[in-house]
């Protein structure tokens, strides 16, 4: 099985109901939607986009390595260039239908992560941990929309043993027809938090939202609950009804499954102490943050229902690091010194940014270094946006944050509570902020980065990492 191709032409066919066009003459192991980023062999689906028809670049994407592309409609160039697939509807249907197929023919055991915070850290956690049972595929970055996680099937090899399927939404009844694709043998909830409330009147109803990952679940399946969120009654009553009968809770909560006995913080790592239904697990995280640590014991918590090892398990989370723009550190070299960056871009809602806060508090400055946040605004959060940014004031007194810079209109609402010795500049953009930003770096200082996609903070960590050289040193 090793041998064979991630799909035959004739598997492309059943599977899309399209026709070929031209002769495939490489193996096809993989599966694309960026020209940009094309290995040998690739699938090139042509999906179009909000701003981007990737029709227009699906020859180039022939002519970089792709064995074939999947396409609605064909120019002479298309041709000239190499095989095509082509599929009646919109190639996202076609990409779909892929998925599905990888699905069905998986003997894989797979696991559905959703929450409102915490998803892909617990994904890549999965991954290292099932990792030590068997080969285990999972979501690449974030890909958990509409298009990612069919993608993520199709590119599913057909050995995998464990398969880690990143689910999300901003919507109600968005994670209903991707749990229908992932059809997951255990669903696992990270937390409920205020994300996405503009799109919500309320928590609870966000609780319903990603309850609708238990829809999906195979029979006899498990569902795997965060102990300590208000709403654990409220998913757990969902996950029942939808037949769900095996339900394992973890957190610190008394009657968790899955119980955090002990934890001591280091600032690369954790050391933890859980009751693994009822047995006796230390070890050790390769992740800093009690929000991390609790997240690893859904991990293992879903481990042990899978039937994976979790000994090797909870050995291999030694291991695990941080997801790009999400707590990733790394020092930079400035005039007379270095800098700590703790790289938070990716995204950020209140209780991703008080988690991302409590790392920057657990840093220690040496000398004269400062403890610096550079917070962008958390988006899509509705009405409640201006007062949960305030809200934020105390958690960077908690946090014994020296300086603050904050960009975007909702930030001004935080920028406000913020006392006159804390302040180094507000501005609409953080592009506005960036060349004072770069300058005000100085020795020994420790920096957060923290924003909503839309805020785009990713590009300031980009400027300080350009102005000035990662290091490589022991912290």
């Amino acid at each position: 099985m090793a041998d064979l191709p991630l799909w035959s032409p004739q598997e492309l066919i059943a599977a899309t109901g399209g026709r070929i066009e031209g002769v495939v003459s490489k193996p096809l192991n993989g599966v694309a939607i960026d020209n940009r980023a094309i290995a040998p062999g690739d699938i090139f689906v042509a999906i179009k986009g909000e701003n981007h028809d990737a029709h227009d670049f699906a020859a180039s994407a022939l002519k970089a390595g792709a064995g074939i592309a999947m396409v609605s409609r064909t120019t002479e160039d298309m041709k000239d260039a190499g095989a095509l697939l082509i599929v009646a509807d919109d190639p996202l249907r076609g990409l779909e239908n892929l998925g599905i197929a990888g699905r069905q023919r998986s003997h894989a055991q797979i696991i559905g992560v959703t929450g409102s915070v915490g998803k892909t850290s617990s994904k890549e956690m999965l991954k290292v941990a099932l990792s030590a049972s068997g080969l285990t595929h999972a979501s690449a970055a974030s890909l958990n929309n509409h298009w990612g996680v069919p993608l993520t099937l199709a590119r599913m090899p057909r050995e995998t043993a464990y398969a880690v399927i990143e689910i999300g939404m901003n919507h109600a009844g968005e994670i209903t027809p991707l749990v229908g694709m992932a059809k997951p043998h255990t669903a696992l909830v990270t937390s409920i938090a205020a994300s996405h409330l503009g799109h919500f009147a309320s928590l609870g109803e966000i609780a319903d939202a990603k309850a609708e990952i238990f829809s999906g679940v195979e029979p006899d399946g498990n569902a795997v609950i965060n102990r300590d969120t208000p709403y654990f009654d409220q998913l757990a009553a969902a996950a029942k009804s939808f037949g769900i009968r095996n339900i394992v809770s973890f957190g610190r909560h008394a009657d968790a499954d899955v119980r955090l006995e002990r934890l001591v913080l280091h600032t690369e790592c954790c050391c933890v102490t859980a009751k693994v239904m009822g047995e006796d697990v230390i070890y050790k995280l390769g992740l800093p943050g009690e929000h991390m640590a609790l997240n690893s014991l859904g991990v293992l918590a879903a481990v042990k229902v899978m039937g994976a090892d979790l000994a090797r398990a909870a050995l291999a989370l030694a291991t695990a690091k941080p997801a790009k723009g999400r707590g990733v550190r790394e020092h930079l070299a400035v005039p007379g010194g270095d800098i700590l960056l703790i790289d938070e871009s990716y995204n950020a809602n209140p209780a991703s940014v008080r988690a991302a806060l409590s790392l920057l508090a657990q840093a220690q400055p040496k000398k004269t270094g400062r403890r610096i946040a550079i917070l962008g605004d958390m988006l899509e959060l509705g009405t409640q946006g201006p007062t949960l940014h305030a809200e934020l004031a105390p958690v960077l007194d908690e946090a014994k944050v020296d300086l603050v810079y904050a960009a975007g209109p909702l930030m001004a609402n935080l920028w406000a509570k913020i006392p006159a010795a804390k302040r180094g500049n507000h501005a609409p953009t953080i592009a506005e902020l960036r060349d004072e930003i770069v300058n005000a770096m100085r020795p020994n200082d420790v920096v957060m980065v923290k924003g909503s996609l839309g805020s785009k903070m990713g590009p300031l960590t980009d400027a300080l990492r350009r102005a000035y050289p990662p290091v490589s040193k022991d912290v």
